[in-house]
């Protein structure tokens, strides 16, 4: 039957791309045609400090600008960001696949098996990662996706540049070491 069909799908360890992103685009579309806005998920990050800072500062938070013009508050983008967590976790546990390990191997042979390192290097590259996708005016939702489904340029660009400034960040902190002979 189809919903036994569907389960086995969803316990699957990996998605045809294919298929993902096709159902990605109609998420997108969802989006686009129910509240006339492109998925993102960092600006509801932002919004999520925003409502924080407002139970300890509420004065700065509504006097803020930024805050002015991005109100904090629980919307459909916030939604989407519980939403998108609540899935990760779901799909971990259908599917079996948690990693058992929490520095992996590629890691561990270049900069030790810390966890403490591992886990604040992993924080403070979110965070960088945050700061700038705020400073662009939007996250890899944002720009990637929503921007290339309508052909914006920004869009286009900011993949090409995620994929190779992807690729240079790999080779130079994963590159192999040359064989000594």
């Amino acid at each position: 039957t189809a919903s036994i069909t569907s389960m086995r799908y969803l316990r699957m360890k990996k998605w045809s791309p294919y298929v993902t992103g096709a159902l990605i685009g109609v998420l997108s579309w969802f989006a686009f045609g129910s509240v006339d806005r492109p998925i993102g998920v960092s600006t509801a990050i932002s919004k999520t400090a925003g409502m924080v800072e407002s139970t300890v500062a509420g004065d700065h938070v509504s006097h803020n600008a930024y805050f002015t013009k991005f109100r904090p508050s629980v919307d459909w983008e916030w939604m989407l960001v519980v939403g998108l967590a609540l899935g990760a976790f779901v799909s971990s546990r259908l599917s079996g696949d948690r990693r058992a390990e929490a520095v992996e191997g590629p890691w561990r042979a270049r900069f030790g098996a810390s966890t403490r390192v591992r886990h604040a290097v992993a924080f403070l590259g979110g965070v960088v990662l945050m700061f700038g996708a705020r400073l662009a005016g939007g996250c890899t939702s944002g720009h990637g996706i929503s921007g290339s489904l309508q052909l914006a340029v920004s869009g286009w660009l900011f993949f090409a540049c995620v994929f190779a400034s992807g690729l240079l960040t790999a080779s130079l902190l994963f590159r192999k070491e040359k064989a000594r002979g």
